[in-house]
């Protein structure tokens, strides 16, 4: 049995996208959490089993998967017919797997420190900064739409989500932004918010 811990617009909004694109709403039990949110409402929930009060939180039969990118390959991992994300033995799964991880080592903490305005070399060696981030993504676009080639993908799902959480931190960039709107414009992204919408209003 699969269930997902859930906080209606927030980082697990992008695994309920996810959900959806591989058609499996109907085999995931979607159970409704709060969370501390950035603006100092919600809080930990007694309900969610994450050790930090965190979502998404996945459970497959008893076992506990966190973050998001681990969550992502998981599930499309396991339902590999919908070529969401690429199976081991496909020609791209070593790219695939590097956008996932890149997201969690490299662009959620540029995002962040650039959010909170600090800045110091350690950061910049370590994760690198805006710029690189920029570069790498229009370095891709440029050679194709998506970027695992010419369709949208659990890697774009991933990739494209801080940008729209954040439009503040899209990179002034046309190819970038372009990017954005082929994967808003997709029906799965309306769906998403359509869902979170209706799980506030129960």
């Amino acid at each position: 049995m699969l269930t997902l811990y859930h906080a209606p617009y927030s980082r697990s909004s992008r695994i309920i996208r996810l959900i959806m694109e591989l058609g499996i709403l109907n085999q995931v039990d979607i159970r409704i959490v709060s969370v501390a949110r950035n603006d100092g409402s919600g809080g930990a929930d007694p309900a969610n089993p994450h050790p930090e009060g965190k979502v998404p939180l996945l459970v497959h039969d008893g076992v506990e998967i966190w973050e998001s990118n681990a969550i992502i390959l998981y599930l499309t991992d396991m339902f590999p017919a919908s070529g969401f994300g690429r199976s081991v033995g496909e020609p791209d799964r070593g790219s695939y797997l590097g956008w996932l991880a890149w997201y969690g080592n490299v662009v959620e903490p540029v995002i962040v420190l650039q959010a909170a305005e600090l800045s110091h070399p350690i950061f910049d060696v370590t994760f690198r900064g805006m710029p690189e981030v920029v570069a790498r993504l229009m370095a891709q676009l440029q050679k194709t739409p998506f970027l695992l080639g010419d369709a949208f993908s659990a890697a774009d799902l991933l990739l494209v989500s801080p940008f729209v959480w954040a439009p503040q931190a899209t990179p002034d960039a046309q190819i970038i932004r372009d990017w954005i709107a082929r994967c808003q414009a997709l029906p799965s992204a309306q769906a998403a918010a359509d869902f979170d919408q209706a799980a506030l209003q129960a």
